[in-house]
Protein backbone atom coordinates (compact mmCIF):
# COMPACT_ATOMS: atom_id res chain seq x y z
CA UNK A 1 0.00 0.00 0.00
CA UNK A 2 0.97 3.64 -0.39
CA UNK A 3 0.81 5.01 3.15
CA UNK A 4 1.04 8.60 4.38
CA UNK A 5 2.53 8.72 7.87
CA UNK A 6 2.15 12.03 9.68
CA UNK A 7 4.74 12.52 12.40
CA UNK A 8 6.70 9.69 10.83
CA UNK A 9 10.08 10.80 12.17
CA UNK A 10 8.90 10.84 15.77
CA UNK A 11 9.44 8.11 18.30
CA UNK A 12 6.52 5.80 17.52
CA UNK A 13 6.19 6.99 13.93
CA UNK A 14 9.76 6.11 12.97
CA UNK A 15 9.50 2.59 14.38
CA UNK A 16 6.21 2.10 12.56
CA UNK A 17 7.73 3.32 9.28
CA UNK A 18 10.47 0.71 9.67
CA UNK A 19 7.92 -2.07 10.17
CA UNK A 20 5.88 -0.83 7.19
CA UNK A 21 8.94 -0.86 4.97
CA UNK A 22 9.91 -4.34 6.13
CA UNK A 23 6.44 -5.49 5.05
CA UNK A 24 7.02 -3.88 1.61
CA UNK A 25 4.61 -0.98 1.93
CA UNK A 26 5.51 2.35 0.31
CA UNK A 27 5.73 5.23 2.75
CA UNK A 28 5.52 9.01 2.51
CA UNK A 29 6.40 10.89 5.71
CA UNK A 30 5.27 14.35 6.74
CA UNK A 31 6.80 15.82 9.88
CA UNK A 32 7.39 19.39 11.06
CA UNK A 33 10.40 18.29 13.16
CA UNK A 34 8.91 19.87 16.30
CA UNK A 35 9.90 16.87 18.41
CA UNK A 36 11.93 14.82 15.95
CA UNK A 37 15.14 14.91 13.93
CA UNK A 38 15.69 14.85 10.19
CA UNK A 39 18.66 12.48 10.70
CA UNK A 40 16.16 9.77 11.58
CA UNK A 41 15.47 9.44 7.85
CA UNK A 42 18.93 8.03 7.21
CA UNK A 43 18.61 5.64 10.12
CA UNK A 44 15.28 4.34 8.82
CA UNK A 45 16.93 3.69 5.45
CA UNK A 46 19.85 1.90 7.08
CA UNK A 47 17.57 -0.42 9.05
CA UNK A 48 15.10 -1.18 6.24
CA UNK A 49 17.39 -0.82 3.22
CA UNK A 50 14.55 1.04 1.51
CA UNK A 51 13.91 4.66 0.57
CA UNK A 52 11.15 6.94 1.87
CA UNK A 53 9.75 10.23 0.57
CA UNK A 54 9.88 12.93 3.23
CA UNK A 55 8.26 16.36 3.39
CA UNK A 56 8.89 18.88 6.15
CA UNK A 57 5.27 19.97 6.50
CA UNK A 58 3.08 20.79 9.48
CA UNK A 59 -0.14 18.80 9.27
CA UNK A 60 -2.15 21.84 10.38
CA UNK A 61 -1.10 23.60 7.16
CA UNK A 62 -4.09 22.65 5.03
CA UNK A 63 -2.82 24.02 1.71
CA UNK A 64 0.51 22.23 1.90
CA UNK A 65 -1.20 19.01 2.90
CA UNK A 66 -3.71 19.37 0.07
CA UNK A 67 -0.85 19.78 -2.40
CA UNK A 68 0.68 16.56 -1.09
CA UNK A 69 -2.58 14.63 -1.46
CA UNK A 70 -2.86 15.87 -5.04
CA UNK A 71 0.60 14.50 -5.84
CA UNK A 72 0.13 10.99 -4.45
CA UNK A 73 -2.61 8.39 -4.49
CA UNK A 74 -2.63 7.26 -0.87
CA UNK A 75 -4.25 3.99 0.16
CA UNK A 76 -4.08 4.76 3.86
CA UNK A 77 -3.19 7.37 6.46
CA UNK A 78 -1.45 6.68 9.76
CA UNK A 79 -1.74 9.83 11.85
CA UNK A 80 0.84 10.29 14.62
CA UNK A 81 1.49 14.03 14.37
CA UNK A 82 0.57 15.85 17.58
CA UNK A 83 1.83 17.25 20.84
CA UNK A 84 1.98 14.60 23.53
CA UNK A 85 3.17 15.85 26.94
CA UNK A 86 0.51 15.61 29.65
CA UNK A 87 2.11 18.21 31.91
CA UNK A 88 2.63 20.71 29.11
CA UNK A 89 -0.96 20.29 27.98
CA UNK A 90 -2.15 21.30 31.45
CA UNK A 91 0.00 24.45 31.33
CA UNK A 92 -0.78 25.37 27.71
CA UNK A 93 -4.08 23.74 26.71
CA UNK A 94 -4.87 25.96 23.71
CA UNK A 95 -1.61 24.98 22.05
CA UNK A 96 -2.69 21.34 22.30
CA UNK A 97 -6.27 21.88 21.13
CA UNK A 98 -5.17 23.89 18.09
CA UNK A 99 -2.41 21.56 16.94
CA UNK A 100 -3.91 18.16 17.72
CA UNK A 101 -7.44 18.85 16.53
CA UNK A 102 -6.63 20.88 13.41
CA UNK A 103 -4.18 18.25 12.17
CA UNK A 104 -6.79 15.50 12.58
CA UNK A 105 -9.52 17.53 10.89
CA UNK A 106 -7.26 18.45 7.95
CA UNK A 107 -6.25 14.84 7.34
CA UNK A 108 -9.83 13.61 7.63
CA UNK A 109 -11.14 16.22 5.18
CA UNK A 110 -8.40 15.46 2.67
CA UNK A 111 -8.86 11.70 3.06
CA UNK A 112 -12.51 12.07 2.10
CA UNK A 113 -11.77 14.47 -0.75
CA UNK A 114 -9.10 12.21 -2.24
CA UNK A 115 -10.87 8.90 -1.54
CA UNK A 116 -8.43 7.53 1.03
CA UNK A 117 -10.49 4.76 2.58
CA UNK A 118 -8.33 3.68 5.53
CA UNK A 119 -7.36 5.98 8.40
CA UNK A 120 -5.40 4.78 11.45
CA UNK A 121 -5.26 7.18 14.37
CA UNK A 122 -2.67 7.31 17.12
CA UNK A 123 -4.88 7.57 20.19
CA UNK A 124 -4.08 7.02 23.83
CA UNK A 125 -5.17 5.33 27.03
CA UNK A 126 -5.67 8.82 28.44
CA UNK A 127 -9.11 8.86 26.75
CA UNK A 128 -10.32 6.55 29.54
CA UNK A 129 -9.81 9.29 32.11
CA UNK A 130 -9.57 8.24 35.73
CA UNK A 131 -11.42 4.99 35.14
CA UNK A 132 -10.70 1.59 36.64
CA UNK A 133 -8.15 -0.69 35.00
CA UNK A 134 -7.99 -2.90 33.09
CA UNK A 135 -9.45 -0.65 30.42
CA UNK A 136 -11.60 -2.24 27.73
CA UNK A 137 -12.55 -0.66 24.42
CA UNK A 138 -16.28 -0.73 25.18
CA UNK A 139 -15.98 1.15 28.46
CA UNK A 140 -17.73 4.47 28.84
CA UNK A 141 -15.10 7.19 28.58
CA UNK A 142 -14.93 9.24 31.75
CA UNK A 143 -13.88 12.86 31.88
CA UNK A 144 -10.25 13.19 30.89
CA UNK A 145 -7.79 14.39 33.51
CA UNK A 146 -5.73 16.55 31.14
CA UNK A 147 -6.08 18.48 27.84
CA UNK A 148 -3.78 16.07 25.99
CA UNK A 149 -6.18 13.21 26.69
CA UNK A 150 -9.10 15.45 25.77
CA UNK A 151 -7.58 16.16 22.34
CA UNK A 152 -7.27 12.42 21.75
CA UNK A 153 -10.88 11.79 22.78
CA UNK A 154 -12.11 14.68 20.65
CA UNK A 155 -10.08 13.49 17.65
CA UNK A 156 -11.61 10.04 18.07
CA UNK A 157 -15.09 11.61 18.08
CA UNK A 158 -14.31 13.62 14.94
CA UNK A 159 -13.12 10.53 13.09
CA UNK A 160 -16.01 8.37 14.30
CA UNK A 161 -18.55 10.94 13.10
CA UNK A 162 -16.76 11.23 9.74
CA UNK A 163 -16.82 7.45 9.33
CA UNK A 164 -20.52 7.25 10.24
CA UNK A 165 -21.31 9.85 7.58
CA UNK A 166 -19.14 8.24 4.88
CA UNK A 167 -19.58 4.53 4.19
CA UNK A 168 -16.26 4.17 2.35
CA UNK A 169 -14.20 5.75 5.14
CA UNK A 170 -12.87 3.16 7.60
CA UNK A 171 -11.08 4.22 10.75
CA UNK A 172 -9.00 2.36 13.30
CA UNK A 173 -8.41 4.03 16.65
CA UNK A 174 -5.38 2.59 18.42
CA UNK A 175 -5.39 3.42 22.10
CA UNK A 176 -1.92 2.68 23.29
CA UNK A 177 -0.52 2.76 26.69
CA UNK A 178 3.09 3.66 27.61
CA UNK A 179 5.60 3.04 24.80
CA UNK A 180 9.20 2.53 25.89
CA UNK A 181 12.34 0.90 24.50
CA UNK A 182 14.00 1.31 21.13
CA UNK A 183 14.83 -0.60 17.97
CA UNK A 184 17.22 -3.47 18.68
CA UNK A 185 19.70 -1.98 16.19
CA UNK A 186 20.25 0.95 18.53
CA UNK A 187 19.76 3.35 15.61
CA UNK A 188 16.32 4.78 16.44
CA UNK A 189 14.59 5.41 19.73
CA UNK A 190 13.12 8.19 21.82
CA UNK A 191 15.00 11.48 21.44
CA UNK A 192 13.03 14.24 23.17
CA UNK A 193 13.94 17.86 22.61
CA UNK A 194 14.96 19.48 25.88
CA UNK A 195 13.99 17.94 29.21
CA UNK A 196 12.20 14.60 28.67
CA UNK A 197 8.51 14.47 29.56
CA UNK A 198 8.43 10.66 29.51
CA UNK A 199 9.91 8.36 32.12
CA UNK A 200 12.24 6.12 30.13
CA UNK A 201 14.31 8.78 28.32
CA UNK A 202 14.69 10.58 31.64
CA UNK A 203 16.02 7.37 33.20
CA UNK A 204 18.47 6.82 30.34
CA UNK A 205 19.69 10.41 30.53
CA UNK A 206 20.31 10.02 34.25
CA UNK A 207 22.18 6.78 33.51
CA UNK A 208 24.31 8.64 30.96
CA UNK A 209 25.05 11.49 33.35
CA UNK A 210 23.07 14.12 31.42
CA UNK A 211 20.63 14.50 34.33
CA UNK A 212 21.64 14.46 37.98
CA UNK A 213 18.76 12.33 39.20
CA UNK A 214 15.29 11.08 38.37
CA UNK A 215 12.25 12.82 39.82
CA UNK A 216 9.40 10.44 40.66
CA UNK A 217 6.05 12.20 40.80
CA UNK A 218 4.29 10.89 43.88
CA UNK A 219 4.67 7.82 46.10
CA UNK A 220 1.32 8.01 47.87
CA UNK A 221 -0.87 6.36 45.24
CA UNK A 222 -2.84 3.25 46.18
CA UNK A 223 -0.42 0.94 44.37
CA UNK A 224 2.09 -1.78 45.22
CA UNK A 225 4.80 0.72 46.23
CA UNK A 226 2.95 4.04 46.13
CA UNK A 227 4.23 5.07 42.70
CA UNK A 228 2.09 5.26 39.58
CA UNK A 229 1.39 2.05 37.68
CA UNK A 230 1.42 1.96 33.88
CA UNK A 231 1.22 -0.59 31.09
CA UNK A 232 4.65 -0.24 29.47
CA UNK A 233 4.82 -1.60 25.94
CA UNK A 234 7.87 -2.00 23.74
CA UNK A 235 7.74 0.49 20.88
CA UNK A 236 8.51 -2.24 18.32
CA UNK A 237 5.50 -4.28 19.49
CA UNK A 238 3.44 -1.12 19.21
CA UNK A 239 4.71 -0.42 15.70
CA UNK A 240 3.78 -3.92 14.59
CA UNK A 241 0.28 -3.31 15.90
CA UNK A 242 -0.09 -0.47 13.41
CA UNK A 243 0.96 -2.74 10.55
CA UNK A 244 -1.57 -5.37 11.64
CA UNK A 245 -4.27 -2.69 11.70
CA UNK A 246 -3.26 -1.48 8.25
CA UNK A 247 -3.35 -4.97 6.76
CA UNK A 248 -6.66 -5.89 8.41
CA UNK A 249 -9.67 -6.18 6.14
CA UNK A 250 -12.06 -4.91 8.79
CA UNK A 251 -14.28 -2.06 7.64
CA UNK A 252 -16.08 0.73 9.44
CA UNK A 253 -15.10 1.86 12.93
CA UNK A 254 -12.63 -0.26 14.91
CA UNK A 255 -11.06 0.53 18.28
CA UNK A 256 -8.20 -1.37 19.90
CA UNK A 257 -6.06 -1.14 23.01
CA UNK A 258 -2.39 -1.78 22.36
CA UNK A 259 -0.76 -2.77 25.61
CA UNK A 260 0.65 -5.77 27.44
CA UNK A 261 -2.26 -6.12 29.85
CA UNK A 262 0.11 -5.87 32.81
CA UNK A 263 0.80 -2.90 35.08
CA UNK A 264 4.31 -2.00 36.23
CA UNK A 265 5.04 0.69 38.81
CA UNK A 266 7.54 3.46 38.25
CA UNK A 267 9.85 2.03 40.90
CA UNK A 268 9.55 -1.47 39.43
CA UNK A 269 10.62 -0.09 36.05
CA UNK A 270 13.52 1.84 37.57
CA UNK A 271 14.68 -1.24 39.49
CA UNK A 272 14.46 -3.38 36.35
CA UNK A 273 16.60 -0.84 34.48
CA UNK A 274 19.23 -0.87 37.22
CA UNK A 275 19.29 -4.67 37.43
CA UNK A 276 19.43 -5.43 33.70
CA UNK A 277 21.91 -2.70 32.82
CA UNK A 278 23.89 -2.78 36.07
CA UNK A 279 23.64 0.99 36.49
CA UNK A 280 22.62 2.96 39.56
CA UNK A 281 19.81 5.47 39.02
CA UNK A 282 19.62 8.10 41.78
CA UNK A 283 16.07 9.31 42.27
CA UNK A 284 14.03 11.58 44.51
CA UNK A 285 10.32 11.55 45.24
CA UNK A 286 8.43 14.77 44.57
CA UNK A 287 4.77 15.79 44.54
CA UNK A 288 2.27 14.30 42.14
CA UNK A 289 2.14 15.71 38.63
CA UNK A 290 -1.12 17.43 37.60
CA UNK A 291 -3.20 15.26 35.26
CA UNK A 292 -1.70 11.91 36.24
CA UNK A 293 -3.80 8.98 37.46
CA UNK A 294 -2.75 6.18 39.81
CA UNK A 295 -3.16 3.07 37.67
CA UNK A 296 -3.52 2.47 33.95
CA UNK A 297 -3.22 -0.83 32.13
CA UNK A 298 -4.96 -2.45 29.19
CA UNK A 299 -7.20 -5.32 28.38
CA UNK A 300 -5.65 -6.12 24.99
CA UNK A 301 -7.68 -9.23 24.15
CA UNK A 302 -9.66 -7.55 21.36
CA UNK A 303 -6.51 -6.73 19.37
CA UNK A 304 -5.32 -10.30 19.81
CA UNK A 305 -8.61 -11.70 18.60
CA UNK A 306 -9.34 -9.36 15.68
CA UNK A 307 -5.88 -8.21 14.57
CA UNK A 308 -3.90 -11.30 15.55
CA UNK A 309 -1.60 -9.00 17.52
CA UNK A 310 -0.16 -9.22 20.99
CA UNK A 311 2.84 -7.73 22.76
CA UNK A 312 5.78 -10.13 22.89
CA UNK A 313 8.70 -8.14 24.28
CA UNK A 314 9.29 -7.91 28.03
CA UNK A 315 10.17 -5.17 30.51
CA UNK A 316 13.72 -6.53 30.40
CA UNK A 317 13.79 -6.08 26.61
CA UNK A 318 12.44 -2.55 27.00
CA UNK A 319 15.04 -1.33 29.48
CA UNK A 320 17.90 -3.09 27.66
CA UNK A 321 16.99 -1.64 24.26
CA UNK A 322 16.37 1.85 25.68
CA UNK A 323 19.83 1.95 27.24
CA UNK A 324 21.47 0.48 24.15
CA UNK A 325 19.98 3.30 22.09
CA UNK A 326 20.97 6.02 24.58
CA UNK A 327 24.57 4.78 24.57
CA UNK A 328 24.70 5.10 20.78
CA UNK A 329 23.56 8.74 20.72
Amino acid sequence: MKVLVSGGLGYIGSHTVVELLIKKHDVVIVDNLYNSQKETMDKIRRISNRSVDFYEIDAIDYEQMKNLFSRYKFDAIIHFAGYKAVGESVKDPLKYYKNNLFSTINLAILSLEYNVEKFIFSSSATVYGDGESPFTEDMMLLERTNPYGETKAMSERILIDAAKANDNFSITLLRYFNPVGAHHSGLIGEVPNGVPNNLMPYITQVAKGIREKLWIFGNDYNTVDGTGVRDYIHVVDLAKGHVQALESNRQGINIYNLGTGKGTSVLELVNAFMKINNIKIPYEITERRPGDIAVSFADANKAKKELNWNAKLTIEDMVRDAWNFEKNL
